[in-house]
């Protein structure tokens, strides 16, 4: 593979690109339910509002991805059809940096229809004049219909407009989102409030409900960043007069910062929660974290294990924190098709430790975000069975192709 396939690290289906090109427009996926093919536990979660939010933030997304094509010689380069490669080289940026951000883009244009792209090895060229779209009119759309989503707007703007001096390699992303105007903005984004964040922490909590049944339980969190799972976990369990039956709630995160606030917050709201709180890289061994072997019957993250370094590594200290039949959630944004641009990769693909992981064949081609098939595989060779995925996205994805949310579920064997 080459282009952005081989970028992305998957093949597309023939037909994936056709398909997309003839995306569902802003405001139609809303006309046909998603909530009829749901469990009554998930379909509240996926309401017509919110499905007109997600497909606001990917036309969002696509418009911003379209200035930066612009604004950072692409356009340019693609005059003629090239690879993503070729038109890095073309447009002056940094091979070691602009690879997977600039597949992202070449492939979001095309699905819309605003590049043509050959088949076999891509070659990306404008084959017509780019359409005039401004991201602000979307961004007004999604204020009008629900303005606690905004949060998503303003943290993919910071990304956008960072892109030409990341590509370039004159800052990082992570300079460039989690400077001093990054972490106001990343706080409100991690919130509950927030309608387009808060999918992920609601339908991980789902997952944990079912999975605890009506036993005790012993949870670790990982990667809790400030506290907006667990606070979905405790209040849905709270609701259900389950907190009780928490004996442990040790809540883990990398950034001393977030986990300050976390602590603060969670233990103000949930006092009689035996929670406690510590420093953990998920790629280092899980003792540096008080964590000790086989101590936990369930161990849960939200949007968190597709960064990991070595996700074989992870899951492995995953597998040695359980207790034998434990359970561990992952709440995760999920690539519905193998070789589909995914909106929120606008922001992350700007993040080296999103892009460049240690690569398995087969479920690890990549970075990024994992197929089902592909979370599958990768807990299935480390130690674990039972893999559910909540919703089931391969069963809803040709229907639905833009639900990229879902909790992973699996057993340690």
């Amino acid at each position: 593979m080459s282009g952005s396939q081989a970028i992305l690290g998957y093949t597309a289906s023939p037909n994936w690109l056709a398909e997309r090109t003839m995306a569902i427009p802003v405001h139609v996926q809303q006309n046909e339910s998603v909530t009829g093919l749901l469990s009554p536990a998930l379909a509240p979660l996926f309401d017509s509002s919110f499905i007109t939010s997600c497909d606001l933030l990917e036309a969002y997304s696509a418009r911003l991805a379209l200035q930066i094509f612009q604004s950072t010689g692409l356009a340019a380069a693609c005059q003629q059809p090239v690879t993503v490669d070729e038109a890095i080289v073309s447009a002056g940026l940094a091979a070691s940096v602009a690879r997977v951000p600039v597949g992202w883009v070449l492939g979001m244009l095309a699905s819309r229809g605003w590049l043509s792209v050959t088949q076999g090895e891509p070659r990306y060229c404008i084959g017509a004049a780019l359409p005039a779209l401004d991201p602000s009119e979307i961004a007004q759309a999604q204020e009008a219909h629900d303005p606690r989503c905004m949060p998503a707007y303003r943290i993919a703007a910071l990304a956008a407009e960072h892109y030409p001096s990341v590509l370039r390699g004159q800052e990082t992303g992570e300079q460039a989102l989690f400077g001093a105007e990054g972490i106001s903005v990343w706080v409100k984004y991690f919130s509950n409030a927030n309608p387009l964040y808060a999918i992920s922490n609601a339908v991980g909590a789902v997952a944990m409900e079912q999975v605890l049944g009506h036993g005790d339980a012993k949870i670790l969190e990982l990667g809790g960043g400030l506290g907006s799972g667990a606070e979905a976990v405790l209040s849905r369990l709270a609701a259900d007069e389950r907190t009780p039956r928490i004996t442990a709630y040790h809540f883990t995160e990398i950034s001393p910062l977030f986990l300050k606030r976390a602590q603060r917050a969670l233990k103000a709201r949930y006092a009689t929660c035996p929670l406690t709180f510590a420093e953990l890289d998920i790629d280092r061994p899980f003792a540096s974290g008080d964590v000790a072997p086989g101590s936990f019957s369930v161990v849960y993250g939200v949007n968190v294990l597709h960064v990991a370094r070595d996700l074989a590594a992870t899951l492995e200290e995953i597998r040695l924190a359980l207790e034998p039949g434990g359970a561990v959630i992952i709440s995760e944004c999920v690539r519905p098709f193998a070789g589909q641009p995914v909106y929120l990769e606008l922001v992350f693909n700007l993040l080296s430790a999103f892009r460049d992981p240690v690569t398995v064949p087969g479920w690890r081609p990549v970075g990024g975000f994992l197929t089902p098939e592909q979370w599958a595989a990768a807990l299935q060779a480390n130690g674990f069975a039972d893999v559910r995925v909540m919703p089931d996205i391969a069963a809803l994805r040709a229907r639905f192709p833009g639900l990229v949310v879902a909790a992973i579920v699996a057993r340690r064997t």
